[in-house]
């Protein structure tokens, strides 16, 4: 198992005005709840999955200015789909995933 580039992805989301509230796994969550990213199997790429209840128009801007602090590093972001919070229990969630 390789480690993931949280470093480098951290650099990427600052420099697009962000924050990084928890990473876990293959997952970054974010200071805001619109969208998180996703490590790929490419050390140089990270998906971007918009939550579902996310303004699209809204986060399109953030998106593009954490693809632009990507380009800055030699990596890029792609765009996955959505994701969908659901509360599992008193202190679980379950993230769903679709297209």
């Amino acid at each position: 198992m390789s480690l993931k580039p949280l470093g480098m992805v951290k650099t990427i989301v600052e420099a697009a005005g962000m924050g990084i509230s928890y990473a876990y796994d293959d997952l970054v969550f974010l200071e805001h709840n619109s969208f998180l990213l996703q490590f790929t199997t490419n050390d140089r790429e990270i998906t971007v999955h918009v939550n579902s209840e996310a303004d699209e128009a809204t986060v399109h801007g953030d998106i593009e200015r954490l693809r632009e602090a990507a380009r800055n590093v030699a990596m890029q972001c792609t765009r996955g789909g959505h994701y969908t919070l659901v509360p599992e229990g008193e202190d679980s969630i379950r993230i769903e995933f679709s297209a």
